[in-house]
């Protein structure tokens, strides 16, 4: 049995990458949700962490952090994380890794928050115009090449959990991609697992200033769809 540590799922990015992949692969976890408070988490995150940070994944002894890290150690023990055929396999762990460092704009300027719906300003939109490209020129890329309906083939893998995070900043922001882009991002969205993250995300009873704030630093709220009032 696995033990995941993960915080907010209404905020937490990373958190999602892990979760979403062991859903999916239907690996048997434990969720431990750490609630991010208004200052610094790292003193209470290193509780379970040696950096501080979510996500971090216990097993056995062993702890494993970083969600990269956490894809590799379970494609060691198991079946489907990575695609089987070598050139997708090869693709996907690329993939993957350009999203665990790239696309910086794109994380800075729409900051993970599942229930809430904003419009970017002008500057804004212009700031991540490069990074939409990219990010659908690589999505169109994977999905004709390997057939889809996920990014490697037919099957969710890794490099599909790493991206589950855009699906949920496209939602937010009413960004536009191409077709084909956009309906991979409502297949992802319909998934149930997604659909598990966002319902308990929009239900969670917690507020965090600053990650609210960070949401809002580049756009106009439209709507706030969380249940709980903050």
């Amino acid at each position: 049995m696995y033990d995941l540590f993960i915080a907010n799922k209404n905020y937490s990015s990373w958190s999602l990458r892990p979760w979403v992949l062991l859903k999916q692969l239907g690996l048997p976890f434990q969720e431990h949700l750490q609630v991010f408070a208004a200052g610094p988490n790292w003193a209470t995150f290193r509780s379970f962490s040696p950096t501080g940070k979510v996500p971090c994944l216990h097993q056995a002894g062993e702890v494993v952090w970083d969600s990269l890290a956490i894809a590799e150690y379970l494609a060691e023990r198991h079946a489907g994380v990575w695609p089987e055929r070598a050139d997708a396999r090869a693709w996907a762990r690329c993939a993957a890794a350009e999203m665990h460092s790239g696309f910086g704009d794109l994380r800075e300027v729409c900051s993970m928050n599942c229930g809430l719906r904003v419009q970017l300003n002008d500057a804004a939109l212009a700031r991540i115009q490069s990074d939409l490209a990219r990010l659908d020129e690589l999505w169109r890329q994977g999905l004709t090449r390997f057939g889809g309906p996920y990014l490697a083939g037919a099957a969710f893998t890794a490099v599909d959990a790493f991206y589950a995070p855009v699906a949920f900043r496209i939602q937010t922001y009413g960004l536009t991609l191409s077709p084909l882009a956009q309906a991979y991002v409502q297949r992802l969205l319909a998934l149930p697992a997604m659909q598990q993250w966002y319902e308990e995300g929009v239900n969670e009873p917690w507020r965090e200033p600053g990650h609210d704030e960070a949401c809002l630093m580049y756009g106009t709220l439209l709507q706030d769809l969380r249940v709980n009032p903050g």
